[in-house]
């Protein structure tokens, strides 16, 4: 059983909401529907215009031929009746030139050639005759309602426009309005918030920075303003890179520079200690631009393990899972960078087969500059958490052998477990104080195995170039850990060089790196090993990086540290890194020389003396000199045999 057909109920159909209707559509649509009908139906059917007491509607009376059959009276309009014909007859119709239409219509409804246009016949003040999508007249306005009049009435006045245009005019006024309200609610708040702030500063190209004065410093609420003190460091910035122009009469370098490493302690949340240093050793724009990049998170970034599967293979598989990734780069064969993941990336089944290690982009350069060989005998001082000991072992491709170290008990247990995951069987695990190796394992390391070819130190650090992951180094740190760290760093940098045969065929180098940006830790150090031992500098072999200082304040380093390699976060989008790698010439360990360099003077140094000088020394310790014990007895003997005179 299918729904009955209801003709009094019909839903309105037509053309589109921005479509317009053809003019002269009326005429035509007229002889196929019944009269009486009005544009709107009313309320309630036939039982309202009974109550209301109008006639009710008649039955609708649907056309199944336009042309009468044979033997059948002729009617007035196909589809209507004789008496209800009078109230369709056509209008009269008036012949107008025009260049795209040659139709006319004629008295009889029929078409002729010529353009046309229907005669406007108003009925009581009413709109045009409208006609609906099934041609239902509305010309009979007694039928209407009020709020149906009003709206016919508000038409007219338009001039006559459709329902589409008018929708869109009163959508056009709707979002003109919103816009007016919104901009006059954006110049209201910001009204608002130049009234409240006292203290903010106009800083356009037309007008001067000033620095506030301590008073207007002290009346600073105590959660700082934040917005203030950013555009207070950015006119200090510009103060600072055109000093003798736009500075402030009175006022010196110092102030600004004070004035603006209290802003960015405020506003970046670093210690006064750390900001100096970070001072010294990045120009203020570059420093800036370290410490927003300090602010972002570096990108995640995986090492392929080649010795399970292929980077293509591997980069289609997680692709199919729903991880958007990309390679690393150029430099990097093995390295993939991880965009965005739906699901996680250190949880796949991948990742648990061993086909790749999370491993950061920074600490692929180390391994990369030790470019171990097959067969090798390789010391990963530093091994913990394991990432760069399998990188080792992938490129020898488990050949030869790597002694993996660690002074910490606790962090050897993930070396362990990684190293089972990804297939690595090259590799012996130690824990033994670095510092002590060559001593410890003398007898194994060159009875046995002859010393190492090459060592890998990773050496423990402050962190400073990682600050993004720990973001507690910008408060913890102070000079005595980085001191701490340093003499650390010397004490494992020599042992590392003393664990390597300078007489290898292959090998005898040795990389040093730290995850720190300091001075301290890096060329100090450096510079302390060349110093000690029989060791020169050599090429990395990367191809991009920062060159390492040879001067650093009232410093001066070796010229050959221009060889090693800086890392920042800002330029290389990766942890700030230091990279630098020796070449052993000599097992022999240099004797420390008597005479004072000018890197370390002692505190008290004695003038040469001439030789006269020398002998009235030796004249004076001579009679300085205390005199025997047998003197002693023999004098106090002679003195008991003479008597003393009165």
């Amino acid at each position: 059983m299918g729904r009955k057909l209801d003709p009094a109920r019909k839903e309105k159909r037509g053309p589109g909401r921005k479509a317009r209707k053809q003019r002269g559509a009326e005429v035509e649509l007229a002889r196929f529907l019944p009269p009486g009908k009005s544009r709107l139906s009313r309320p309630g059917g036939s039982a309202a215009a009974a109550g209301a007491g109008l006639p009710p509607d008649p039955p609708p009376v649907f056309p199944q031929n336009r042309r009468p059959a044979a033997g059948q009276p002729p009617r007035g309009r196909s589809g209507f009746s004789d008496d209800n014909s009078k109230l369709l007859a056509p209008a009269k119709a008036k012949k107008i030139p025009s260049k795209g239409n040659n139709m006319e219509l004629s008295s009889d409804g029929e078409v002729e050639e010529g353009s046309w246009e229907m005669e406007e016949e108003e009925e009581d003040g009413s709109s045009d005759e409208m006609v609906d999508d099934y041609g239902a007249s509305s010309s009979e306005e007694e039928e209407l309602l009020p709020i149906e009049k009003a709206a016919l009435k508000q038409k007219s006045d338009r001039g006559g426009l459709s329902e589409d245009d008018s929708e869109e005019e009163e959508e056009e006024e709707e979002e003109e309005e919103e816009a007016a309200a919104e901009e006059a609610s954006r110049q209201k708040m910001g009204q608002k918030e130049e009234e409240s702030t006292d203290l903010q500063l106009n800083l356009d190209i037309d007008e001067q920075f000033k620095l506030p004065t301590d008073e207007q410093i002290e009346r600073e609420t105590s959660p700082p303003d934040l917005h203030i003190i950013h555009q207070r460091i950015k006119g200090n910035m510009e103060v600072l890179q055109d000093f003798v122009v736009k500075r402030e009469e009175g006022r010196t370098r110092q102030e600004y520079l004070a004035l603006l490493r209290r802003d960015m302690a405020a506003y970046y949340s670093y210690s006064d200690f750390l900001l100096m240093k970070l001072m010294d050793i990045f120009p203020l724009p570059e420093l800036i631009n370290f410490l927003e990049a300090n602010e972002v998170p570096r990108p995640v970034t995986i090492r392929t393990n080649t010795l399970k599967t292929r980077r293509r293979d591997l980069a289609q598989a997680l692709i199919n899972r729903g991880v958007n990734l990309d390679p690393l780069g150029k430099w990097s064969k093995t390295g993939l960078v991880i965009y965005d993941s739906s699901v996680p990336i250190g949880a796949t089944p991948e990742y648990l087969a061993g086909h790749y290690m999370l491993q950061g982009a920074s600490s692929l350069l180390p391994v990369m500059a030790l470019a171990p060989q097959e067969n090798e005998r390789i010391l990963d001082m530093c091994c913990a958490p394991g990432g760069k000991t399998s990188y080792i072992a992938q490129l020898m491709k488990n050949t030869g052998m790597i002694l993996a170290n660690d002074s910490n008990a606790e962090r050897l247990r993930s070396v362990v477990g990684n190293l089972h995951r990804l297939g690595v069987t090259n590799a012996v695990v130690s824990n033994c104080d670095g510092r002590q190796f060559p001593k410890v394992c003398s007898c194994l390391l060159w009875g046995v195995l002859g010393g190492f070819d090459r060592v890998l130190l990773d050496a423990p650090c402050s962190g400073t170039g990682v600050i993004s992951k720990d973001p507690a180094v910008k408060t913890n740190k102070d000079e005595k850990d980085i001191l701490r760290c340093s003499h650390l760093q010397k004490e494992l940098i020599l042992s590392a060089i003393d664990s390597v045969n300078a007489a290898s065929e292959t090998g005898g180098y040795i990389v040093y790196c730290t995850c720190s940006i300091m001075v301290e830790e890096n060329e100090w150090v450096v510079d302390y090993a060349l110093k000690k031992r029989n060791v020169r500098l050599v090429a990395t072999g990367l191809d991009f990086g920062k060159e390492g200082f040879t001067r650093f304040k009232d410093r001066r380093f070796h010229p050959s540290l221009k060889s090693t390699r800086r890392f920042y976060p800002h330029t290389h989008n990766m942890d700030g890194f230091f990279i630098a790698k020796f070449k052993k010439f000599s097992n022999a360990i240099p004797q420390e020389q008597k005479a004072a360099t000018p890197s370390a003077v002692p505190d008290t140094v004695r003038e040469p003396q001439t030789k006269k000088r020398k002998l009235e020394g030796s004249k004076v310790d001579k009679e300085q000199k205390p005199p025997q014990p047998a003197l002693k007895k023999r004098r106090s003997l002679q003195a008991q045999r003479r008597p003393l005179k009165a």
